[in-house]
């Protein structure tokens, strides 16, 4: 649910992006819709709505809601306030990058990796597993920058927005996934249906 949440802002913005840019009169004033910019406005004010309403909700939001908060407002006002799509291409790039160097960082600032922070209340793993996780994490965010660079300046603008908005969503998928194998027998499950058979089998 909470992923759902944070996605919400990328899906508003590809749907604005995605319109046929016009001018809609609200009122005594007009509004442009559609087009990139557009979709940047819509992208900062849904987002600062989305993270105020999960803040209010919450009491709090994690340092990665705050980041990708932070480098939503930095870089869509930048982008409408000069017209220039350049600052927005480099948003991605960056909050992978600051992600790379906090998890980097964890390993000497906390006794504990960031994602063993992330995920250590539901996964009891050894912690030399965990490091080996929080590296796996530190390269995959640094590659992950590299390749929304690549593709934002190099490629057609729909293929980056569309890389964007799905083709991250679908590499972190993968990506976590594919650790899978190493935490499954970590997971902690609950054992009620085993006390159910236990206590049935005594009874019997």
């Amino acid at each position: 649910m909470k992923q759902f949440i944070d996605y919400i802002p990328l899906l508003a913005f590809f749907s604005v992006w995605a319109m046929d840019e016009r001018i809609v009169s609200v009122g005594e004033f007009e509004i442009s819709i559609g087009g990139i910019f557009s979709a940047a406005e819509v992208l900062l004010i849904i987002s600062i709505v989305v993270y105020g309403a999960l803040f209010l909700v919450q009491k709090r939001l994690d340092k990665f809601q705050w980041i990708t908060l932070g480098g939503v407002v930095v870089f869509c006002s930048l982008t409408v306030a000069f017209q220039s799509v350049t600052f927005l291409k480099w948003k991605a790039p960056i909050v992978n990058w600051i992600f790379a160097t906090i998890f980097f960082a964890s390993r000497f600032i906390s006794e504990k990796p960031a994602i063993e922070h992330m995920m250590g209340h539901t996964i009891d793993a050894p912690r030399t597993l965990w490091y080996r996780l929080n590296n796996y994490w530190i390269f995959y965010f640094i590659i992950l920058g590299i390749i929304n660079l690549v593709i934002a300046f190099t490629l057609s603008e729909a293929t980056w927005i569309q890389f964007k908005v799905f083709g991250n969503l679908a590499l972190t998928l993968v990506f976590v996934f594919a650790q899978m194998p190493l935490l499954v027998k970590y997971i902690d499950v609950e054992e009620e249906g085993n006390s159910s058979d236990s206590g049935s089998e005594e009874s019997a």
